[in-house]
């Protein structure tokens, strides 16, 4: 297993505004439980994380929009989308299958 910590995050949404934001509350609720200590959780817009997600270790968003991430995805950015980005046990599930945590 890849440990997370001192590993960078991005959360984006549509207009980086609210929910976003939210997005980052449940990643910090998310990377306690797990006794991960991230490098730097950063939200955004969709707009600016297209354009930075290569420079982050994972990148969440809202499930419709990962298609937009592959060119980070190719340089070797985790990016994990999210039917409900509100959700803690689902935002954990993903890491869970992506093989970043046990």
């Amino acid at each position: 297993m890849a440990t997370l910590d001192n590993k960078s995050f991005l959360v984006c949404c549509a207009n980086g505004a609210g929910s976003s934001l939210m997005m980052k509350m449940t990643m910090q609720k998310v990377l306690t439980k797990l006794g991960i200590k991230p490098g730097k959780i950063h939200h955004c817009a969709l707009s600016e994380g297209k354009s930075c997600a290569s420079s982050y270790d994972v990148v969440f968003c809202a499930r419709n929009f990962a298609s937009m991430f592959k060119a980070a995805e190719e340089k070797g950015t985790k990016v994990l989308g999210l039917k409900n980005i509100m959700s803690v046990t689902e935002m954990e599930q993903a890491l869970r299958d992506a093989g970043l945590v046990d």
